[in-house]
């Protein structure tokens, strides 16, 4: 998958983003739809603001949005990012090798999520990862 890919927002995407921004005071790197979850990817160090305390942030915008939403901590290492991103799921270690990532779960039910039915998931958080970083392939074990 190809880096540098040009992202584009559309006027609901870009309202979303101002009200993230407003509501948290946090900045935003990028924002878009993953599935039924509407997704914020905060600069790091941010993580702290756009939660806000005890998770308030996040209750306010999914019922002012009515919709549920996932913030996601950017990391300019790759590995690092697609822990934020499996966040809160737990990965017991993951490793890299010529654009291959392994992702190890802690267990079944894990992998399972991560894969996701079709492997649906799995091929999500490579576009995800792949418009960030170059990458060649993401594999569980």
């Amino acid at each position: 998958m190809a880096t540098g890919q040009k992202i584009t927002f559309d006027t609901d995407i870009i309202k979303c983003m101002s009200l993230f921004e407003s509501m948290t005071g946090a900045k935003l790197k990028d924002c878009f739809f993953d599935r039924e979850k509407l997704v914020f990817l905060v600069d790091a160090g941010e993580m702290g603001k756009a939660l806000g305390k005890n998770k308030g942030n996040v209750m306010k915008l999914e019922k002012v949005l009515n919709r549920k939403i996932k913030i996601v901590e950017f990391n300019s290492s790759r590995l690092q990012f697609i822990t934020n991103y499996l966040a809160p799921l737990k990965i017991l270690d993951i490793k890299e090798e010529d654009d291959i990532v392994t992702v190890t779960g802690a267990d079944t039910k894990t992998k399972g999520l991560i894969i996701g039915i079709k492997a649906q998931n799995l091929r999500n958080l490579e576009k995800v990862v792949g418009k960030y970083f170059p990458i060649k392939e993401i594999k569980v074990i």
